[in-house]
């Protein structure tokens, strides 16, 4: 399946909006206005504003927010950040046994033992 992607966002076509009315939602969900939306795809104001309207027509909400909001619960689009984490996770999964895992582990037992042996001379 094809993907958008703009800025910190990606979008899925196919999944029920037209790809410029994905590229406007991925715009809005960035915090861009209408006037920043259309400089950037080189479009009129008013043709922004009729894409996001045809997307929060078809996503069945009265907001931008809210559009933004459905379209993540419909996973037509997520953040970047989601799939980093997720790359994070599996990458963590796979290398269980590297060594610099537990070393903070291993820090914190020699200092308990440093700060016991301490402890011991100062009362003898």
């Amino acid at each position: 399946m094809d993907t958008i992607t703009i800025g910190a966002w990606i979008g899925h076509l196919g999944r029920g909006l037209a790809p410029r009315e994905l590229q406007c939602i991925l715009d809005v969900a960035q915090g861009f206005t209408t006037k920043e939306i259309a400089k950037h795809f080189g479009i009129s104001e008013s043709g922004v504003e009729k894409r996001i309207g045809d997307a929060m027509l078809k996503l069945g909400v009265a907001r931008r927010a809210a559009a933004v909001a459905e379209a993540m619960r419909r996973q037509i689009i997520s953040p970047l950040c989601i799939l980093l984490v997720g790359l994070m996770a599996m990458h963590a999964a796979l290398n269980d046994g590297d060594p610099m895992r537990r070393a903070p582990e291993r820090r914190t037992a020699q200092v308990r033992i440093v700060r016991r042996a301490e402890t011991l001379e100062l009362h003898a």
